[in-house]
């Protein structure tokens, strides 16, 4: 093992361990993350679900079927943290408020996010899920979720804006026919691309 995969057993070793939002958590933290040095797509997303909490997988669950198909790729791949590293804003479930899961808690980014992103090396495309996620990858060009991922040739291919893939977009996916028309196959040559 180098020095930089021993490097980054520890730290996500240290980030596993992680308890500092367990007096503000619903549940017992559980920091969901995958990351290793040779990942070459990162998955940017928001926070973990219940589900992702209870199994410790993320995206297991229609989201990530969504986010999978969109990605024109199967479990096998997309669990290949290899292959794809996956780091949410938030690593432990934040709980659920009156129109779906809280926002991701705030303790991850300042603890952990730097470090995480600065062991992976080699990715060539960040795909960037839900507004919190697109605010601090996209800085002030966030906001308005449909305008990011409208405008997704002005950061093609070295990032790009999905709307979350959750069932809960369905009525934005119906308003918005252009992004299976136009990004998602895009979207599917450029991984296959970054993956052969």
């Amino acid at each position: 093992m180098t020095a930089d995969h021993q490097a980054l057993a520890t730290l996500l070793a240290e980030v596993r361990a992680c308890t500092v939002c367990r007096s503000a958590s619903p549940l017992e933290p559980r920091p969901v993350v995958r990351v290793d040095a040779r990942a070459r797509i990162l998955i940017a997303g928001q926070a973990p679900g219940r589900g992702a909490h209870e199994s410790g997988v993320p995206f297991d669950d229609a989201s990530g079927d969504r986010l999978r198909e969109w990605m024109g790729i199967d479990r096998d791949t997309f669990y290949d943290a290899g292959q794809i590293a996956i780091l949410p804003m938030g690593f432990c479930y934040p709980g659920t408020g009156s129109s779906g899961d809280l926002p991701p808690r705030a303790e991850c980014v300042p603890l952990w996010r730097a470090p995480l992103l600065a062991s992976l090396k080699r990715f060539g495309m960040p795909l960037i899920t839900g507004a919190y996620a697109q605010e601090w990858h996209l800085g002030a060009a966030a906001g308005n979720v449909t305008a990011l991922v409208r405008d997704w040739r002005s950061t093609w291919p070295t990032r790009i804006a999905l709307p979350h893939p959750s069932p809960r977009n369905n009525i934005w996916l119906e308003k918005n026919p252009w992004f299976v028309a136009e990004v998602v196959p895009a979207l599917r040559t450029h991984v296959a691309a970054l993956l052969s």
